[in-house]
């Protein structure tokens, strides 16, 4: 009699049925891992460039806001003007002398004289400067622009956007003529507004002038008074 085959051996080397279906669902769980994966790359990608894009337009919109906000200063032709005459401009004939000792001066404010052997600084000082140093920038080509301290602020500033960016120096002045004075060398301007045109005039004609004692001379090297902005 022959012996009946072994249960379950068919020949067959053919996983389950049950092996087959969990690879299956073990590649499809891969794929969609690796799908999700590919959105949020693509997603924090695209909130990347976004977010780049939105900071590049902030700081190009800080920078134009900035440029045009600040104000600019006028442009003004150093070396004097063409020699126009400006009503209500005064000339002097100050001569130059280096001295140790306060100056008693003929002009309020002075325009040109004996001053100190240091210069002023050029620049905007909010406390009244001493005139013997004030003088010495005059020698060299700086144009000081006085004016009465109960002024405005509104007025100030609008005087402030009227001026060079070197070669000046704005001060308060006690006892005026004027609220506003712009003094040379040897030159002198008092005018009631700061609206007055000729401010602009004034200044074109005679900043940074070659015909005073030390033309080019520096602006800047000298002292600081207090109240310097």
């Amino acid at each position: 009699m022959t012996p009946a085959p072994p249960t379950g051996s068919s020949g067959s080397s053919s996983p389950k049925p049950g092996v087959k279906q969990q690879r299956t669902a073990q590649r499809a769980q891969k794929l969609e891992q690796y799908r999700r994966e590919q959105k949020r790359s693509t997603r924090n990608r695209r909130i990347a460039l976004i977010s780049g894009i939105t900071v590049a337009v902030a700081v190009i919109g800080l920078l134009i806001t900035s440029i045009v906000l600040t104000p600019q200063s006028p442009s003004y032709t150093a070396g004097g003007g063409s020699g126009a005459e400006i009503e209500g401009v005064q000339t002097f004939e100050n001569a130059a002398a280096h001295v140790q000792t306060p100056v008693s001066y003929p002009q309020t404010p002075p325009a040109g004289g004996e001053h100190n052997p240091t210069w002023l600084n050029c620049g905007v000082y909010t406390e009244p400067v001493l005139n013997e140093y004030a003088v010495h920038a005059q020698e060299h080509g700086a144009l000081w622009i006085t004016y009465d301290p109960a002024i405005s602020d509104e007025d100030l500033t609008a005087l402030r956007g009227l001026l060079p960016s070197t070669y000046v120096i704005l001060s308060p002045f006690d006892d005026l003529p004027t609220p506003v004075v712009l003094s040379g060398w040897n030159t002198q301007l008092a005018v009631d507004s700061v609206d007055d045109e000729r401010i602009p005039e004034f200044i074109q004609e005679y900043w940074q002038s070659n015909s005073v004692p030390e033309p080019g001379a520096p602006c800047t090297g000298g002292i600081d008074a207090p109240g310097k902005a």
